[in-house]
């Protein structure tokens, strides 16, 4: 049974994703702790920071006892995806479920591959690339603990983000500097692609 009354702990909050969702969580009003590698943060008041490292379960259960829910909003750097994400995670699980809280994972949407068409939750996994398949997997790995009644879990998924503290997206820092200076930005896409986007505050 998930705690009710606990902390709702953020991993990865200071990437884009995580900063979002902690500014959504301190506007509702709830308890928040936000969890990176260096325990340092620039936070709204109120919210605690905590030092944590997911490479490392015994890490993980300390900053996550108590929590109620658990936003999984950690990323690694793209070339250690396939070598990272899947122990990472599965540290994860493992501490949400010892703090008997439910798992969110933010996500995106590599798994599906290549679609003619909306996108949708119902749509089979359909990526080529290993870096899909890999997202693909992680998703199963999350969803699999839910279904076995190890964890309660949801996962929200988006496409490309941008918008406040999305520094390091395709829709970042370098792009909008270089837009709003009149220059060259890169992109990448045909400019001609019609290409989603996902504002952080909304996802």
């Amino acid at each position: 049974m998930a705690n009710q009354t606990g902390i709702n702990v953020v991993l990865g909050a200071t990437g884009g994703t995580g900063q979002a969702v902690v500014e959504e969580l301190m506007r509702q009003g709830k308890l928040v702790r936000a969890v990176n590698r260096s325990g340092k943060a620039d936070v709204p008041v109120g919210v605690e920071v905590v030092k944590g490292d997911a490479t490392n379960v015994a890490s993980l259960q300390e900053v996550c006892a108590g929590a109620s829910v658990v936003y999984h909003c950690v990323n690694v750097p793209y070339d250690r995806w396939l070598t990272d994400f899947i122990p990472l995670t599965t540290n994860i699980i493992e501490a949400a479920s010892a703090a008997g809280a439910k798992l969110v994972m933010a996500d995106n949407l590599y798994m599906y591959g290549k679609v003619n068409g909306p996108i949708s939750a119902d749509l089979p996994y359909n990526a080529t690339t290993r870096k899909g398949k890999l997202r693909g997997q992680v998703a199963d790995l999350v969803m699999e603990a839910h279904r076995s009644g190890k964890v309660r879990a949801a996962i929200g998924r988006a496409s490309d983000y941008f918008g406040p503290g999305g520094y390091n997206a395709i829709a970042g820092r370098d792009y909008f500097r270089a837009v709003l200076a009149g220059k060259k930005a890169m992109w990448l896409a045909s400019l001609d692609q019609p290409h989603s986007m996902s504002y952080l505050p909304d996802f």
